[in-house]
């Protein structure tokens, strides 16, 4: 009798204890969490549900990298003379934009100090194919140095392809450094990652935390695809590393992607942003090559730009605002996610009514059902103002493209949804190279070709429970 009552008294005392702890939470997250719908969205969480709420907070809740960006100060103190050095390099690269993009040149000064940079070469590469093939080969011309980093890197036939690669270069005596995202590589085996050790290849993982207290912080994703080679050409786009982007998964079926090859400045640029991430993963910067080996033949411009949440601002939401806001005739979006939060959603809309032809071209398959079925909830809203909403048909679409008004466009990481815009660690290039352009506009017309138009009678057609899931899905749109 005596322990039941005991048992009951500890209970009780704790439940007034996490009661509590949920309440001043709750404020935590009313004083640090940036939307209003968010901190709504905690603060009844965490006081009714704090058993559960309490523990999913401190590990999603919050939005903001300081650590990283403290880092990077640090770095940029310690190595002050080999910083001021590569941007020099990069600097005397600089290119003269049209009067027409002088509003997103004004918004590329505030979020980054990489400039648009003039005498580059960009070469689009469409779905796992041309982009490996293309991969592979620079990797095995590499005379000096490999800078390799991947969200996903899997350990199937092509992976395995990738690793041989990696070590037969090692093996030459060409320095590599290998990243890879804990959480997107989760499933990475321990005998893949020894085997490139083995061979002096310095691999590690990349996580948000370098102490014990956030140790269970799981929220930022460094969701980054670059490959260096020498410091002369460069990749990065929206491939991984695994076979199902050859379209080997017979769960998606053919693979729609899009990557970049990139030479001249960008090359320098995309290594500055690789060194970073690996700056803050080793504390160390290896010794590479900020030459700029220009491309006069071509002299196309490019513009690296990489956003997350270590950012003082917003930057990524930011800049595709202003993007969208400055259209006047055409905004083409392709994302395998639509999950956009209420800025970008306005954004798009209010273009539609001033007239633009807005095109968003989405997968037809899903490989994460909640976001797949979020995307549904918004066709009504989307197509009483004109939005023209596509589905591929061609297999799965993995590609992130915008194309705005043939002035500028852009291929990257980012995907249409909150994860990309505030919480991952992205990487964009945009180029107002009217032949760039026109290249990408061809290949978006070519995918629109194998896509129908989304049918809104379809879709109210379709059964209640659907639809109920899809409202409830948008529900979880925040930590999308």
């Amino acid at each position: 009798m005596l322990l039941g009552v005991n048992l009951v008294s500890i209970f009780s005392v704790a439940t007034v204890i996490v009661h509590g702890v949920g309440i001043l939470t709750a404020a935590h997250a009313v004083m640090v969490v940036r939307s209003s719908r968010g901190a709504i969205a905690w603060g009844i969480s965490l006081i009714t549900f704090p058993w559960v709420a309490i523990p999913l907070y401190w590990i999603l809740g919050k939005n903001e990298f300081q650590e990283y960006a403290q880092a990077l100060q640090n770095a940029y103190r310690e190595k002050h003379d080999l910083v001021s050095q590569a941007y020099c390099a990069i600097l005397k690269h600089k290119a003269l934009l049209p009067d027409k993009l002088s509003t997103i040149e004004k918004l590329t000064e505030v979020f980054t100090p990489l400039p648009f940079t003039s005498g580059n070469e960009l070469e689009l590469l469409i779905n796992g194919e041309q982009t490996y093939a293309a991969m592979l080969e620079a990797i095995a011309q590499a005379q000096d140095y490999i800078l390799l980093q991947s969200y996903i890197i899997n350990s199937d036939h092509t992976g395995n392809e990738f690793k041989q690669a990696l070590i037969n270069k090692a093996n030459q005596g060409v320095r590599i450094n290998l990243l890879y995202d804990k959480i997107g590589s989760r499933k990475l085996s321990r005998r893949y990652l020894r085997s490139l050790r083995q061979h002096g290849i310095k691999v590690n993982g990349f996580g948000s935390t370098r102490r014990k207290g956030n140790r269970f912080r799981i929220n930022f994703r460094n969701h980054r695809k670059i490959l260096i080679v020498d410091g002369k050409i460069a990749f990065m786009g929206g491939l991984n590393i695994g076979d199902e982007y050859l379209g080997k998964n017979p769960r998606f079926g053919s693979w729609r992607d899009t990557h970049l090859k990139l030479r001249g400045a960008a090359v320098q640029c995309l290594q500055s942003v690789f060194l970073g991430d690996w700056y803050w993963v080793t504390r160390e910067i290896p010794q590479v090559c900020w030459q700029v080996q220009e491309v006069k033949e071509s002299n196309q411009t490019a513009l690296i730009l990489p956003t997350g949440p270590a950012d003082r601002l917003h930057n990524c939401n930011l800049f595709f605002l202003g993007m969208i806001g400055r259209s006047q005739s055409q905004i083409w979006l392709a994302s395998p996610y639509f999950v956009p939060n209420t800025s970008i959603l306005n954004a798009l809309k209010l273009a539609a009514l001033r007239g633009v032809d807005v095109r968003i071209i989405l997968p037809n398959r899903p490989d994460y059902l909640t976001a797949y079925l979020c995307s549904f909830s918004y066709y009504t809203e989307l197509q009483s103002v004109g939005i023209k909403l596509y589905r591929y048909r061609s297999g799965f679409m993995h590609q992130k493209v915008i194309l705005i008004d043939r002035d500028i466009a852009g291929v990257g990481t980012v995907n249409l949804d909150n994860r990309s815009f505030f919480l991952n660690f992205e990487i964009t290039t945009f180029s107002s190279d009217i032949h760039f352009i026109h290249s990408v506009a061809t290949m978006l017309e070519k995918d629109l070709n194998f896509s129908r138009p989304v049918n809104l009678d379809a879709y109210q057609q379709k059964p209640f429970w659907f639809k109920l899931a899809a409202r409830v899905s948008r529900l979880l749109a925040p930590i999308l």
